[in-house]
């Protein structure tokens, strides 16, 4: 369990203060150089490339002021924006540091997105140069956009980020208050936004994140397997890292069998994913558990929860050692905490990780707080909840039913300064005293836990009046092997009257094989979906009942942190 502290993770911040760093906290470039100063020996960033790759602190600094000095030498010069769009690797966490260090703004961009739409963004956000992975190296050298320089993130290709270098220059420093990053949403309905991040936002969301408590040491390692771009993976692992001198291992591919390689390896102690990721790693062990026969299975069904209700009652966790096996054969046996983000997250999931002996929690947030608001506390976690409020975070529920739902609404440190050259969307992001309207519903309990019931664009109205949020419904699913997408969304059932049924979008999951070990036909998917609709719809409340569903072709398309985009359908 956790380590019991009662200092706050950010007071060693006061040593620092008025010698290294004035005002309220240090900008990323100061807390940077902060943790070099606490951990030079320590190593920093790391990639299997098929072997060990690392670099320390000490000569991660070396090569970030590097790469200052010679965008500095370019011209680049506070405020500027600098672009970088790759995958994950301790050359993008190098440029991006650099960036700042140089005193401009960077702009993360999703290397996944069609050239035509990286184009669109380093357009409107007016990059001046573009640090890019190999495979659009070529095409960006072609100058689609005008950019001043374009530099590779992988050696041999072109200009290549490690080898850039400048003369001793005064650089003109950021602030505090200072732009930081220009991060580009869609989120699910294919509309991007710039969403202004200061460094008073992020370094304040990376310290007041671990006073849930969470405890994050310099001994841990993370691990990147998202995309380094989207807010989730850039603040909970990257800037968490450096903000404490950890280490940080670049996972390349979303592949189950290369992530438990990786894990094990690299001897990973925080797991930071998405929902889709924690379902494929649990519905593994449990396929691997059914298979030692239904006795063996059931015995270690009822252990688990045993080991469970020791853990939630008595704050101990047996867990660890009696599923040692289990753990092992998972790779997870180093693993110290898991967090999941991005999406909601079935608490049957929550509680069957917890019951195994890992610390597993929950939390919640958006690209425009930088993103992390509420994280389950590991010692005092609800299955259900996305958990408390981080400390400075004023959180209130605006217009709460007779449930007490309501958007949820939130003011502090982390919230953006709005969206880039959106003067409209952002005067309509706020509430007139100032409150960030998440557009997320849910409510909050006795003790200030956050419980969410989906988006508020997604609510259905049923013929009773009653309003069904999604998401709930498609927690639901999460652990059906044969399902590997599901979508719930309304349908008009009276056009006058503005009632909706409710309806499902079913995936079937390629890798699936019935009981003969063959692929399935597609009246056996019918079937056997058919069935399990039924077996939930039986757990759910009357209105919230899915009325009909429709067996798809073709995977829907979904966000880089694997949330369907519900506005392509």
């Amino acid at each position: 369990m956790a380590v019991p502290h009662t200092e706050k993770p950010w007071e060693f911040l006061n040593d620092y203060r008025g010698k290294d760093f004035k005002g309220d906290w240090p900008t990323m470039p100061e807390m940077f150089r902060i943790t070099v100063s606490r951990y030079p020996e320590r190593l920093c960033f790391t990639i299997f490339d098929p072997d060990r790759i690392s670099l320390n602190y000490t000569q991660s600094l070396k090569i970030i002021e590097a790469v200052a000095r010679w965008l500095n030498s370019k011209g680049i010069k506070r405020g500027d924006r600098v672009a970088v769009s790759g995958k994950n690797a301790p050359e993008w966490a190098v440029t991006y540091l650099a960036i700042l260090f140089a005193g401009a703004v960077i702009v993360p961009i999703d290397y996944q997105l069609k050239n035509e739409e990286i184009d669109s963004l380093l357009k409107a956000s007016g990059a001046r140069m573009l640090f890019v992975d190999e495979e659009k190296y070529d095409y960006y050298m072609q100058k689609p956009v005008k950019l001043d320089e374009v530099i590779s993130l992988k050696k041999g290709i072109g200009t290549y980020v490690y080898d850039l270098d400048g003369p001793e220059a005064k650089i003109e420093k950021a602030e505090e208050k200072d732009l930081a990053a220009i991060l580009f949403t869609s989120g699910t309905t294919g509309v991007p936004k710039g969403v202004m991040l200061t460094h008073k936002n992020l370094v304040s969301d990376v310290y007041l994140a671990q006073g849930t408590p969470l405890i994050i040491l310099h001994t841990d390692i993370f691990y990147a397997i998202l995309p380094i771009h989207h807010s989730y993976t850039m603040l909970a692992v990257f800037i968490e890292t450096i903000s404490v001198g950890a280490e940080v291992v670049f996972g390349k591919k979303m592949v189950t069998s290369q992530i438990l390689k990786d894990l094990k390896e690299a001897q990973i102690t925080m797991l930071l994913g998405v929902p889709m990721l924690f379902n494929k790693v649990l519905a593994g062990i449990i396929r691997g558990l059914k298979a030692k026969g239904p006795v063996v299975y059931g015995l270690i069904s009822f252990m688990m929860g045993i080991s469970g209700v020791i853990k939630k009652i008595f704050k101990v966790n047996p867990g660890k050692r009696m599923f040692k096996f289990v753990l092992d054969k998972a790779s997870l046996t180093s693993i110290r905490i898991c967090i999941s983000g991005g999406g909601p997250l079935a608490p049957s999931v929550f509680r069957k990780y917890n019951q195994l002996g890992i610390d597993f929690v929950q939390g919640y947030g958006l690209t425009e707080t930088s993103p992390i608001i509420a994280i389950n506390p590991i010692e005092a976690y609800k299955e259900t909840s996305v958990g408390r409020p981080c400390p400075q975070v004023d959180m209130k529920i605006l217009n709460p039913d007779e449930r007490g739902v309501g958007e949820v609404i939130v003011r502090g440190p982390m919230v953006m300064l709005g969206y880039y050259n959106m003067p409209d969307e952002t005067a309509q992001s706020f509430t007139a005293d100032g409150y960030l309207k998440t557009g997320d519903l849910g409510y909050q309990d006795s003790e200030g836990y956050l419980y969410l019931t989906g988006r508020a664009k997604n609510m259905i109205v049923t013929e009773g009046g009653k309003n069904v949020y999604p998401e709930e419904i498609e927690n639901e699913f999460q652990l059906y092997e044969v399902i590997d997408q599901i979508l719930i969304r309304g349908y008009v059932l009276d056009e006058k009257m503005k009632t909706e049924g409710i309806e499902a979008l079913v995936y079937p999951n390629p890798d699936y094989k019935n009981a003969k070990g063959g692929a399935p036909s597609k009246d056996e998917l019918k079937t056997q979906i058919d069935s399990i609709i039924k077996e939930v719809n039986q757990r759910l409340q009357p209105y919230q009942k899915i009325n009909k569903f429709e067996l798809l072709d073709n995977p829907m398309e979904m966000t880089t942190t694997k949330k369907i985009k519900r506005g392509r359908l």
